[in-house]
Order: C-alpha cells, then sequence, then structure tokens
C-alpha cells in the first residue's frame, strides 16, 4: 500500500492510503477555486407539535440544503410552507407552485411566501419525502420537490424560486399556508452541502 502526507500550514497532518493497484489510476482535480465540502446532515426534529421548525446556524458556503419529511402530518388540512433567511425568515416575494395528484383529479396551489408543498385535504395524512433547495445564482435559491402521502395513496411535486436574501441563505423554517395547524407526527431533518 502506498501512503501520501500531507501537512498543514501549523500543525497536523493528513495522510492518504491507497491500495496496490496493477496499472494507473488518474483522479483530476478541477483547476478552479472552490471548497470541498462535505455532505452534513443535521439533527431530526420530532414534527409532534407546534407551528413551525426551523433550522438554523447553516454555514454559508453550503450550496444546496435538502429538507426531509418522514410520516409527517398536521392536525389540520393546510399546506405545509418552506422559507429560508439569512438572519432572519424571509416571508415574502417566492413564486412556488405544487400539485398532489390523486386518483379523483390533480389539486394546484401557488404562493408567494415560501416554497409551497400542497397537502391532500384530510388532517390523517402522513407525508414522506424531500424538497431540495438550490443555490442558483447570488443570494437566490430555487427549490423542488417531491411526497407521497400514505393515507392518501397520491404524490405532491413542484418548485419554484425565493426573493434574493440579504446575505447566504443561513435558516430555514418549515411551517403551514394558514400558520395555525400544528405538527401532530413524524420527523422532520436536513442534510447540506
Amino acid at each position: 500500500m502506498s501512503s501520501l502526507t500531507i501537512s498543514g500550514d501549523t500543525s497536523g497532518q493528513i495522510t492518504i492510503d491507497a491500495p496496490a493497484v496493477s496499472g494507473t489510476n488518474t483522479q483530476t482535480l478541477v483547476a478552479a477555486t472552490g471548497t470541498l465540502a462535505p455532505l452534513i446532515s443535521g439533527t431530526a426534529v420530532a414534527s409532534t407539535s407546534g407551528t413551525s421548525i426551523d433550522f438554523t446556524s447553516i454555514p454559508s458556503w453550503v450550496k444546496r440544503i435538502t429538507v426531509m419529511f418522514n410520516g409527517v402530518s398536521l392536525n389540520g388540512t393546510s399546506n405545509f410552507l418552506i422559507q429560508i433567511g439569512s438572519g432572519s425568515v424571509t416571508s415574502t416575494g417566492y413564486i412556488s407552485s405544487s400539485i398532489v395528484t390523486e386518483t379523483t383529479g390533480n389539486t394546484n396551489l401557488t404562493s408567494t411566501s415560501g416554497f409551497a408543498v400542497r397537502n391532500s385535504s384530510i388532517a390523517t395524512s402522513t407525508v414522506y419525502g424531500s424538497l431540495s433547495i438550490f443555490l442558483i445564482s447570488g443570494t437566490t435559491y430555487i427549490a423542488s420537490h417531491t411526497f407521497g402521502d400514505v393515507v392518501r395513496t397520491c404524490a405532491t411535486s413542484g418548485g419554484g424560486t425565493s426573493p434574493a436574501l440579504s446575505a447566504a441563505l443561513d435558516r430555514v423554517r418549515i411551517t403551514t399556508v394558514n400558520g395555525t395547524d400544528t405538527f401532530d407526527a413524524g420527523s422532520i431533518n436536513i442534510m447540506y452541502e
């Protein structure tokens, strides 16, 4: 086995070990300024109470955030709303839409208050899936989502764009369109890179 040791400017070192292989393996590094960032998972939060769930202290270098729902339910029939911000949550200026597809037909939802996620129209809905938020340019972010509701056996999909934030995104809020329905089941987590 061969190894390569890289020493830091002040102290410490990283050793990379490579197993012996026949032939040549080449890994080319991109010749551009940037940082190789790890994929980081947040801490899952029980979505069993309250009207909103916040994830804060997201690092400024983050370019993609995934919001994950695991069996999330509300005590009413409101739709979900995901909002982002820098320093505080931004609640205006979005352009988003979401559609739920059921055997009985499709129902659309639009919102300027956040990234809308259409919920089916019963309080016992149980939602699984994710919404991904991507830095598109400057401090403007786009989102897309796909969710499944195991109670109504339907699917939700959609997307949208945010207004330009005052600085890099540092927080994500998961709430409801009406602002009063409370979470009553499941868990929510984020992953970012």
